[in-house]
């Protein structure tokens, strides 16, 4: 299968992931942002993440310097234009885009203007490039519910004008869904969707409590649930699809490689999955790359392609109408 020439969805992708090193480099010299290196190679060495990382806590870590050029209204637009023509390149026909709004408030931005930046860069990207693009609002697990809470409450007048669901990230601790009840049921009275990052590093149950305690209609990564029955059920009866991202589960040590990703097998089984690449910079990758080194190991046929794609057409917080459209595409 030519993964080049195939059309492509992304549910799972990190903004502040996926910036290019050399924007960050232009962005530090216009706006003289001081950074450890101007030199091209070196800056990449620092933003992409080595195999041998030993945590998602290490892999997290490079999240820093792109954060540190993100705080103005051009830069983020700018990221996220060049983010949709990167994923346009490789024929992603729809991407969900995600960060942490409240990452870009250092230099005196509101969560508001933040939020309005990167649709502005979307509206941008979608007249320009052949690609179609939503955004999902991060919470930051650490900082508690009355961040999400304002993230929430700032976000919902973006609701139908780019805006589509909301997520809570970043380290995972075990039954961290409890502290968020509240006001992820508040999130979803408004009408966000909801995607929670769940599984990631070896807590089954914190995929239960995604799905049970915040009504999760997707969970990121999830890769957890081979080793808790109680997880992989729930997934399975309710048709959660999982977002999973292969090489980024490497990097952060959920698997030990390619063969051992649970992905074909989880699909195999009936459970609803879709390839990501999670973070393109960090995790140095893109979609295609993704479904190559699965295909390695599995051969996946054309068939297999096309049901995992419709699959994530049908999990996307998209209108029925793009759905329709993206499934003439295949």
């Amino acid at each position: 299968m030519d993964f080049e020439l195939l059309p492509k969805i992304e549910l799972h992708c990190h903004l502040d992931g996926s910036v290019r090193p050399e924007t960050i480099l232009d962005i530090a010299t216009k706006e003289n942002i001081e950074i450890p290196t101007y030199d091209l190679n070196q800056l990449r060495g620092l933003l992409e993440a080595p195999l041998e990382c030993k945590s998602l806590v290490e892999y997290l870590d490079r999240f820093n310097l792109p954060i540190k050029i993100m705080q103005s209204k051009e830069s983020l637009r700018r990221i996220t234009y060049e983010l949709l023509e990167d994923a346009a390149k490789e024929n992603v026909k729809y991407i969900e885009i995600r960060y942490a709004p409240v990452l870009h408030t250092e230099n005196g931005l509101t969560i508001e203007q933040v939020i309005e930046s990167v649709i502005d860069g979307i509206k941008q990207g979608e007249k320009d490039f052949n690609i179609k693009a939503n955004l999902i609002l991060s919470c930051l697990r650490h900082r508690g519910a009355d961040s999400a809470a304002t993230v929430v409450e700032a976000g919902k007048k973006f609701l139908d004008k780019g805006v589509v669901a909301v997520d809570l990230a970043g380290a995972e601790n075990e039954g961290f869904a409890k502290e968020f009840v509240d006001v992820i049921s508040i999130a979803r009275e408004y009408g966000y969707r909801v995607t929670i990052h769940a599984g990631e590093t070896g807590i089954g149950l914190n995929v239960v409590d995604a799905i049970k305690l915040l009504h999760a209609e997707r969970i990121g990564h999830g890769v957890a649930i081979k080793d808790l029955k109680e997880a992989y059920d729930l997934v399975k009866e309710n048709n959660v699809t999982l977002e999973m991202c292969p090489t980024s589960n490497m990097q952060t040590k959920a698997v030990k490689s390619y063969e051992e990703h649970p992905l074909f097998k989880f699909y195999k089984d009936g459970i609803r999955v879709s390839f990501n690449t999670d973070n393109r910079t960090v995790s140095a990758t893109n979609i295609t790359g993704e479904c190559k080194s699965i295909d390695k190991v599995v051969n996946m046929t054309h068939e297999d392609y096309k049901k995992i794609y419709n699959d994530s057409v049908d999990a996307t917080f998209a209108t029925e109408e793009v759905k329709a459209y993206l499934k003439t595409l295949i």
